[in-house]
């Protein structure tokens, strides 16, 4: 006010003394114009004044409020208001030469629904989990109108169907080799079951990351094992064992942090409490030396390099300290080695590479000039190899050392993609008894479909989004494959593109259609006879390959040992359960002998605890159909490990053999 306090215009005196009733501006309640009052602001009205909320609805001459509008957003007059497809009102640019995107409201560090922070950290299968400097990628934005699916119903059947629900706090505790299946079995078939939902949704790559999601998940029920730390190996873990998520190594115990490489414990040694080391990851974030196999020169955590210039030094603490306690105490350390996923250029895969000790230790400058502490680590002897086969199937590769014992190197005469090489380094056999090697099934005549069936129309391939394509539909409208290969659910049929589609051979609808996607080769057993296993590692899910020979009738040879009858009872196996409560296939007459001709699948040997799984396929063609058995990964399968699968049980037939898979669940016979 330009006059005095306490001063009158016309003149007369206030007087001071008399108290006055005065309402806060905040107890008034304002009142809003209706609809019929809205005007230009500028226009004198009865109402008190104009209100506009900050999405609108706008009178004329007012700009949108930045950033609740986006300038690509249409802007509403009205509930009646009607705008042509091609004209958007009052789209401005905000006084800038060009239009500016709003930002998403997420983007200022929201806080969530439990109270924690909207950003997730990168955790996975790219990186060592030691944090290296670098620009954060910007966080994608979900599609709008797109309706989260509550998948905690198909995590609760899944823990159900394994068994995993009453799992005792003794198992959580310490956990053995039957526990630690079926935990990640439930995360695997759970991940892989979210991003076959997600995908059609939110599209491939979409960065929701399932495999967090089904940790979390899991974790939250409890749904872990082996959660007491201790030092040495973990119960139910085997060197050599592999793993394609750092949150697998979390669920089972076998290196606790989801991001720190170096997992530590205190022990009370002495008066007072030291940290030791119990594992550590090492894969690439720092500059690790890998050695032969034996030796590993591990690089301690912490010490960056920021982008403003300023360095900072490794500081002897936390893990670093862990590990320098660990030099004068010689414990042993678990060692998980981290390699690239040739498949997945984004991703890792994980090696338990067994037991070492650390050696020694000492401080040195890398290549940013910061002070960083080295660790030297040797392997424990005695131990099965483990990092020591990829190295040397990779010098195979590259030539560099001949694969010993190989008979032929390509079995298949170039009739698959892959080479598949015979080898021998057991005795003397000079290889199987002849048959000629053909790389698919061979129908006499198909099967014959009640109704037409319709090819797709997809030039480039069939996509999960694409709701109109046939082949999708007749998959429950879910693509059955993901974009590596990776079969999403367990089905008692999958339907494949046929013979009628336009889609390309490479179509993801078309996996059992291109043979081996893996380096295989035949190989002598010690006491099975020839058995199959690939060079490289196999995701769970992923294919291997179908079962190739000659369709036969019911009234088969009984003697025939090349056999594949689909008509057998098959063990059902809690980790193909599909999710309608299916716990058996349904048997389908498909009767096939590989005896005088076959592919790789013949060598196939029996297993009771198998980790190859077959499923039926179906590819149709106008009124035919011809049905095909496809093999899959159940579970995640390291390097020169065999191949196997349950040959199912003929009761008919009562002449049993005596199984020699020796598997921890080995029934001791087979038919």
């Amino acid at each position: 006010m330009e006059q005095g306090f306490g001063s009158d215009p016309s003149g007369s005196t206030i007087d001071k003394t008399r108290v006055l009733d005065v309402k806060p501006l905040r107890c008034l309640s304002p009142v809003f114009p209706s609809a019929s009052e809205m005007s230009s602001i500028t226009t004198p009205q009865p109402s008190p004044f104009v209100c506009i909320t900050p999405t609108g609805p706008f009178p004329s001459g007012v700009t949108p409020i930045f950033p609740f509008l986006s300038p690509d957003e249409p802007v509403r007059m009205g509930e009646s208001s009607q705008q042509t497809p091609n004209q958007v009102p009052n789209q401005g640019t905000f006084g800038f030469g060009q239009p500016i995107s709003p930002i998403p409201v997420n983007s200022f560090g929201n806080q969530t629904a439990n109270g924690s922070s909207g950003h997730v950290n990168n955790v996975g299968d790219s990186g060592s989990g030691k944090k290296k400097g670098g620009p954060k990628k910007p966080r994608k934005v979900p599609p709008e109108n797109v309706v989260e699916v509550d998948v905690e119903p198909l995590l609760n059947q899944l823990l159900m169907s394994f068994k995993l629900v009453d799992l005792d706090q003794a198992k959580k505790a310490d956990g053995d080799k039957e526990v630690v299946r079926r935990i990640l079995l439930v995360f695997d078939l759970f991940r892989r079951r979210m991003t076959q939902i997600d995908e059609p949704r939110y599209g491939a790559g979409s960065g929701r990351r399932p495999d967090l999601k089904a940790s979390k998940m899991m974790m939250l029920k409890g749904m872990r094992t082996n959660q007491t730390k201790r030092i040495g190996n973990v119960p139910g873990i085997e060197v050599g064992d592999i793993f394609f998520f750092r949150m697998e190594l979390c669920v089972v115990g076998l290196h606790a942090p989801t991001m720190s490489g170096i997992d530590y414990m205190s022990l009370k040694l002495t008066k007072d409490e030291e940290p030791l080391a119990v594992s550590i990851v090492s894969a690439g974030g720092y500059d690790d030396d890998g050695g032969d196999g034996d030796l590993l020169i591990y690089t301690g955590q912490g010490g960056v390099q920021r982008k403003d210039g300023q360095m900072f030094d490794q500081k002897l603490e936390k893990g670093n300290l862990a590990l320098e306690k660990s030099v004068h105490r010689a414990n042993d350390v678990r060692v998980i080695r981290g390699v690239k996923d040739v498949a997945n250029p984004t991703g890792k895969i994980y090696i338990f590479d067994g037991l070492y000790k650390i050696q020694g230790s000492w401080e040195e400058k890398n290549k940013t000039g910061c002070n960083v502490f080295k660790y030297k680590l040797l392997r424990v002897p005695g131990q099965p190899e483990a990092f020591k086969v990829w190295k040397s199937i990779q010098q195979w590769r590259d030539g560099v050392v001949s694969r010993v014992g190989v008979i032929l190197p390509d079995l298949t005469s170039g009739a698959e993609s892959q080479a598949v090489c015979l080898v021998n380094d057991v005795d003397d056999e000079k290889g199987p008894a002849y048959f000629t090697y053909i790389p698919s099934l061979k129908y006499s005549k198909p099967f014959l479909t009640p109704r037409p069936s319709l090819g797709c129309q997809c030039i480039g391939g069939c996509q999960p989004d694409d709701t109109n394509c046939p082949c999708i539909q007749r998959n429950q409208c879910l693509l059955p494959y993901s974009s590596l290969g990776v079969l999403m659910t367990y089905k008692n049929l999958i339907h494949e593109c046929g013979s009628a589609c336009s889609c390309p051979p490479n179509c993801r609808n078309r996996m059992s259609q291109g043979g081996p996607k893996v380096r295989m080769e035949v190989f002598k057993t010690k006491n099975k006879g020839w058995g199959l296993r690939s060079w490289d590692p196999i995701r769970g899910g992923c294919f291997i390959c179908e079962y190739a020979g000659e369709v036969r009738d019911i009234g088969y040879d009984r003697d025939d040992n090349y056999i594949f009858d689909a008509t057998r009872i098959y063990e059902p196996l809690e980790a193909v359960h599909d999710y309608n409560d299916e716990s058996r296939k349904v048997p389908f007459p498909l009767v096939i002998s590989a005896k005088n001709g076959g592919n790789i699948a013949r060598f196939m040997n029996h297993s009771c605890s198998p980790n190859v799984y077959w499923q039926l396929v179906v590819r149709e063609s106008n009124n035919e159909a011809y049905y095909h058995i496809a093999f899959f990964a159940t579970r995640h399968i390291p390097p020169l490990q065999e191949l196997t699968f349950d040959y199912g049980m003929d009761k008919a037939d009562h002449r049993r053999k005596k199984c020699l898979c020796g598997s921890f669940k080995c029934r001791g016979y087979f038919y």
